[in-house]
């Protein structure tokens, strides 16, 4: 906090629904257990496929990019994120490159017979939703085609597999050439008392690529207002105050000089 940014990538998303299933219904864990697959098992070993074993995203032909010009260290990374003591981290390369500019996997959801409600039986389907995240200059077509392929050739035992296409969106790349950078960066500097940074984001938002395509001699500037304790998309999402009237001033004064007026 306290240093202004613009975002200058975004990731791009695609996500699918993938169930395996090993019986028509359930039956005996004792009475067929050792034999016959349970679905829950089958499912937890293909989605342990989605990573090798250094953390890295096994699926091939997949666009990454290790070079970021800004530096997070682990500690500081560990502090944002509130990691359990001992967590490792996964990936290698950069940690801004691993979260900015390389693809990551993560499974988002399972349905699965809740612990509450366990009983003695060989669970006959079970499924997962997994979203990945797709670096800058990846295409979301080929790269859902990539994972759907690799859930498809990866399930073992022969279990009956479907995968269900999700939604997907374009990753984008902004240029922070156009003039109107410029009277953001003074705004910036002016409102925070410090000169603006340039950063990636590791999120996603899809409309920015296909609003740029469609409006191609426009400066695409996001000025959304976060800080590493926002916990964005999690429980009690905040923003820090004082960075959110920095942010308002801000874009009031950078409109003002775009509007022609020099003061």
């Amino acid at each position: 906090m306290g240093t202004p940014t613009f975002s200058t990538s975004l990731r791009g998303l695609v996500d699918c629904v993938v169930e395996v299933r090993t019986l028509q219904h359930a039956v005996h864990s004792g009475i067929f257990g050792g034999a016959i697959p349970d679905a829950v098992t089958v499912l937890a070993r293909l989605l342990a496929t989605l990573h090798d074993t250094h953390g890295e995203v096994a699926i091939p032909g997949l666009v990454a990019d290790d070079r970021t010009t800004l530096h997070l260290s682990e500690d500081e990374l560990r502090d944002q994120a509130e990691t359990v003591p001992g967590v490792a981290l996964i990936g290698s390369g950069s940690i801004t490159s691993r979260l900015w500019t390389k693809p990551s996997i993560s499974v988002l959801a399972v349905d699965a017979p809740p612990v509450s409600e366990a009983i003695n039986q060989l669970v006959p389907v079970a499924r997962a939703k997994v979203g990945m995240r797709i670096a800058p200059g990846d295409n979301p077509g080929r790269a859902m085609d990539a994972l759907v392929d690799h859930l498809e050739r990866n399930v073992e035992w022969g279990a009956e597999v479907t995968v269900t296409r999700g939604s997907s969106g374009e990753a984008f790349s902004l240029d922070t050439s156009d003039p109107a950078y410029d009277a953001f960066r003074t705004a910036f500097a002016a409102a925070w008392g410090t000169d603006a940074a340039e950063m990636g984001v590791g999120g996603s938002i899809p409309f920015v690529a296909d609003f740029a395509s469609r409006n191609p001699d426009a400066a695409i500037i996001l000025t959304g207002v976060a800080d590493p304790t926002s916990r964005a998309h999690g429980p009690n999402e905040s923003v820090d105050l004082n960075e959110f009237r920095n942010a308002i001033l801000a874009e009031a004064i950078a409109l003002t000089l775009l509007g022609g007026e020099n003061r």
